[in-house]
């Protein structure tokens, strides 16, 4: 009795587990490439909010040019 219980428990590591692993993991992997929605969302935020950023940037980058034309030059 104990060798066909030992001989199954080999046959279910040998085979059947092995797949069950790969399997789930390609899953995963598949699941892991998909940007979902919300994900989607704060990209597009983060994308926004960058660009304000930059025009903000340029705003006092004329005006600092503007006042003191050396503030470049400053260290």
């Amino acid at each position: 009795m104990t060798n066909i219980l030992t001989l199954a428990l080999i046959v279910f590591l040998a085979v059947p587990a092995p797949l069950f692993i790969v399997l789930h993991f390609i899953t995963k992997w598949k699941q892991a490439r998909e940007i979902s929605g919300g994900d989607e969302k704060l990209l597009e935020d983060l994308w926004q909010m960058a660009r304000r950023f930059e025009e903000r940037l340029e705003s006092l980058e004329t005006i600092l040019d503007n006042e003191s034309p050396e503030w470049r030059r400053k260290k």
